[in-house]
């Protein structure tokens, strides 16, 4: 595994294997000697020896945990086209009245790395002001045009333009003139925003108070801090 003429792929297992977890000069043998020189010369230290012991079994562990989590990703292998007005699997998903979701990219296609949809508007609005914990949003605007607030920021984007919204930074967005309009939107990485919009569209919200909306936005991985964006480009009070 030390050798210089090693292939790429014995290469990757090394990085996998060792290189996260333990220096190169301090080998499998140079542990096991020190745990029982230690032990010889200090057999009564019984904490010390544990700790050196754990240390062996996570050294030990840990390369085989790393290979197992690499291995056990599941992706696609193949290319996917989902063809205009369509969904990715034949069902959007409406999240209010004149709204529908056309799911372009799955979670589930990138492992959890990304997760792209359309989303037609028929009626001005949109969403509150929110952040998420550990996603960053895009959106880039197909028809009409969109208002955006993010952070202390704010952006009137048409046909063409985009605007990113960068994790923990609170922003909106809104549908501002007549007639249908259309968004891509992207969340990298994906959350759990496909997994809440579904829920969201079968109706999970109309039996939760407030405060189980809020708990279970959270566990969704985002948090709602204030109203939405009117039509007429102010936000509500």
């Amino acid at each position: 595994m030390h050798s210089a003429n090693t292939n790429s792929h014995r290469l990757e297992c090394k990085s996998l294997c060792c290189a996260s977890y333990i220096d190169n000069h301090y080998t499998l043998k140079t542990l096991f000697i020190r745990i029982f020189t230690h032990t010889k010369t200090n057999f009564m230290n019984r904490n010390s020896f544990l700790k050196l012991c754990l240390a062996a079994g996570s050294f030990l562990t840990a390369p085989f945990t790393v290979m197992a989590n690499h291995f056990n990703k599941k992706r696609v292998d193949k290319g996917i086209k989902v063809d205009a007005g369509k969904d990715r699997f034949g069902e959007s998903i409406s999240l209010f009245d004149g709204d529908s979701f056309f799911c372009k990219v799955s979670t589930k296609d990138t492992d959890g790395d990304v997760y792209i949809f359309e989303s037609t508007r028929d009626k001005k609005g949109g969403p509150p002001l929110h952040y998420h914990f550990e996603q960053d949003e895009w959106w880039y605007i197909l028809e009409r045009e969109f208002l955006f607030k993010v952070g202390d920021q704010t952006f009137t984007a048409k046909a063409g333009d985009s605007v990113f919204g960068p994790r923990m930074i609170p922003h909106a967005f809104a549908k501002t003139n007549e007639g249908a309009s259309k968004l891509l939107m992207a969340f990298q990485p994906a959350g759990k925003m496909e997994e809440h919009f579904r829920a969201v569209s079968k109706g999970i919200y109309a039996k939760m108070t407030k405060e189980e909306k809020d708990k279970f936005q959270q566990g969704n991985g985002f948090k709602v801090v204030g109203p939405a964006l009117t039509h007429d480009k102010t936000i509500q009070q």
